[in-house]
């Protein structure tokens, strides 16, 4: 069933200005790593989005066991990510006040409760619920792979201790910044990258089923 022009027009500009007010609260808390990882997956979602699910919203028995599988396997891997110290470490890698507090509250707290709406809205075919969808696929489907990344880089805090270390970063207390940079410790790792495939694998196939099964409305 097609959306009807005015809650298309409503559903694009909320999600508009997700893409716009997220990046720049992300930027005033964090820093400059959020704007790029969530900035970018959000345009991109929103691209995705706006010429697939907005204007005739995909089937709920396609799209909902896509979203669970990919939600699911990012919620293990939060676990990982927790276990492992992903936030400070992170605040080491880039300088940013990444709090474990804060962490816990975006990821473990409030994610879940937007998945769980989301897979609400999804079943009834809510455009905006199709928005959220699209930047899980692409943001923990796609962007995860940073992960594999990041032990190459040069930490900003005190790249040769290998010890973790507390401090203020820009006012804020941040504990345990674990040091994972490859050529201190000599281990290929980073906080969470053990299970970083797991919401991948399911949320790049999202992106190319759903990108297939999509036909233009004529």
């Amino acid at each position: 069933m097609q959306t009807s022009k005015r809650i298309q027009t409503s559903s694009l500009t909320i999600a508009t200005l997700f893409c716009v007010v997220c990046p720049i609260i992300g930027y005033l808390k964090i820093g400059l790593p959020p704007v790029i990882i969530v900035g970018g997956s959000a345009v991109l979602a929103l691209f995705f989005w706006y010429f697939t699910y907005l204007k005739n919203p995909t089937e709920p028995n396609v799209i909902l066991p896509l979203f669970i599988l990919t939600v699911a396997g990012l919620q293990i891997h939060i676990i990982e990510e927790y276990l492992s110290g992903f936030g400070p470490a992170m605040s080491r890698l880039f300088n940013i006040p990444w709090s474990e507090r804060s962490f816990l509250m975006i990821f473990a707290l409030v994610g879940p409760t937007i998945y769980t709406l989301t897979i609400l809205g999804l079943y009834k075919r809510v455009p905006l619920a199709g928005f959220i969808a699209w930047f899980i696929f692409i943001g923990p489907g796609v962007a995860e792979f940073t992960h594999f990344i990041f032990p190459v880089l040069q930490p900003a805090i005190e790249p040769t201790n290998i010890n973790s270390i507390s401090q203020q970063i820009k006012g804020t207390q941040i504990d345990n910044m674990h040091n994972y940079y490859y050529k201190v410790t000599g281990r290929y790792y980073f906080a969470g990258m053990y299970t970083a495939i797991l919401p991948m694998v399911p949320g790049i196939y999202a992106i190319y089923r759903l990108t297939k099964k999509h036909k233009p409305i004529k």
